[in-house]
């Protein structure tokens, strides 16, 4: 029978050789969509929610919580991360200066520019004489052996960053392989990609170039601290107090790294990163664009598998993966879904094309989507943005998280004086912000200003939150800031 393998971080977690076990996999829904994924927010259950309760229930007495956090809580840079940063072996990041900040953002819209322009990808004449429009006509009942002058034909659905990734790897173990991407073009959606040590070794396997290439763009992130901060003051005197701000977990990622033998964690722009693996990862043209798999069809008795896209093109190969987003049109035909579960992606390569209306109408049709398509709303709607900022934190801190009971706020070091910011806000799915009025033109801005108040009397709660949320936030335009509300679900198996 034709091979369908859905789920490339489990290719890549095994290697090539999973390709056998898994192409085989039998799926299906054990469970029944909930209400969750039709607007319900996600609710706690079990021991942790059971000791929210009984801490609500108890009286409060204000002079316990009276007072200051520990000093200790509010240096960012501790003494046993500096020593690590003095080893001779740490790695040592080039600061940010006027020169580098220019060359890294005129790298990403080099990169831009590329995708938008089709380079490398697969077009006119190459297309019309693709491998993958010719089905095999010389493979005999129950298949052929696999050779390296005729080897495994793989088709990939879904050109996003885990479709480039599986391509990659499928081309290094000696495979014919295509990608087939439904946006129209490389749009830059999404911010810049932190790629941790142990993902760096990975890939590094795969090519040794697209480590090289993606180290020499990127920003080591490594060698400053990373963590968990406490959004607005907090706590009382009997279990310990916070200050807005003050850390409740840091940790380096540069030490385990040391000890391992690993590169560094850098952070690459998106853009850039696709552009590095298809120019290096894989040939030239493996990349086709507008073309959205729609459905597919087991040929049987070891003839491959046929995709039909959605022009009525049609492609031939063994296996077909599905990288194709939290709304895989795979998975959909895979697991007999329904037409009701499928969708335009909105993140991925195909999410940078949406504009604020085209997002105001997904973020209603997607509740409609996940009840069909068995995806679980997470309970928060998320905001984000790339702020061409130079942080003031940015020579200790590389990534943090501010943490509230009802939000969050998530920041990275982008890299050339930039920081990729995200505001979580818990709330049901399907809302939308207004639309600008000559009152109030940056509705976005003004709602995050609200949220994340670190003055006065600070949030609709009461919680005066910690400033840099709000110095990210001002730092950025109305048009730059992106909403997703998001979604997630398990994996639908059963062996």
């Amino acid at each position: 029978m034709a091979r369908f393998v859905f789920g490339t971080l489990a290719i890549l977690a095994t290697g090539a050789s999973a390709f056998a076990p898994l192409s085989t996999l039998k799926v299906s829904s054990s469970r029944s969509s909930t209400s969750l994924s039709e607007g319900k927010q996600a609710e706690s259950f079990g021991p942790a929610q059971l000791i929210r309760n009984f801490k609500e229930s108890l009286p409060q007495i204000e002079w316990l919580a009276d007072g200051h956090g520990n000093p200790a809580n509010k240096i960012d840079m501790p003494d046993h991360v500096k020593q690590v940063l003095a080893q001779p072996s740490a790695p040592k990041r080039e600061a940010e200066s006027e020169e580098r900040t220019k060359r890294i953002r005129a790298r990403a819209e080099q990169a831009a520019a590329d995708a938008a322009a089709l380079k490398n990808m697969l077009v006119g004449e190459e297309d019309a004489k693709a491998w993958w429009r010719t089905p095999s006509t010389t493979t005999p009942k129950g298949g052929r052996k696999v050779t390296k002058d005729d080897p495994l034909r793989v088709l990939v659905a879904g050109g996003g960053l885990a479709g480039l990734v599986t391509a990659a790897a499928c081309h290094s173990a000696g495979m014919k392989v295509a990608i087939f991407e439904q946006a129209s073009t490389y749009a830059p959606y999404g911010g810049p990609i932190q790629i941790q040590s142990n993902a760096l070794r990975a890939i590094e396997r795969i090519n040794p170039r697209l480590v090289e290439e993606l180290i020499t763009a990127g920003t080591v992130t490594a060698d400053r601290v990373s963590g968990l901060k406490i959004g607005y003051k907090k706590g009382n005197k009997l279990a310990g107090l916070y200050d807005a701000g003050d850390w409740l977990v840091r940790f380096d990622t540069i030490g385990p790294a040391l000890e391992a033998g690993l590169p560094a964690t850098v952070v690459v722009d998106r853009p850039v990163i696709q552009q590095i693996m298809i120019k290096h990862g894989m040939p030239e043209g493996t990349v086709r664009i507008s073309s959205r798999i729609e459905t597919f069809e087991d040929l049987g008795d070891g003839q491959g598998v046929c995709a039909t896209l959605k022009d009525g093109t049609k492609a031939y190969g063994d296996v077909l993966v599905g990288a194709d987003g939290v709304w895989s049109q795979i998975r959909k035909v895979l697991h007999n879904l329904g037409d009701g579960a499928g969708g335009f992606a909105a993140s991925g390569a195909a999410g940078g094309a949406l504009d604020d209306a085209e997002a105001r109408k997904l973020a209603r049709d997607t509740i409609k989507i996940a009840s069909k398509a068995d995806r679980r709303y997470s309970g928060f709607t998320c905001y984000a943005a790339l702020a061409s900022h130079r942080a003031s934190n940015i020579e200790d801190v590389s990534y943090q998280i501010l943490l509230g009971e009802k939000k969050y706020f998530v920041s990275t070091d982008g890299g050339g004086d930039r920081q990729q910011w995200f505001a979580l806000i818990r709330e049901p799915a399907g809302g939308v912000d207004l639309e600008p009025t000559a009152e109030d033109p940056h509705p976005k801005l003004t709602r995050l200003r609200n949220e994340f108040a670190s003055t006065g009397e600070g949030d609709a709660d009461g919680n005066v939150w910690d400033a840099f949320g709000l110095e990210l936030i001002n730092a950025s335009s109305e048009e730059d800031i992106k909403r997703r509300d998001l979604y997630d679900g398990a994996p639908l198996l059963a062996t």
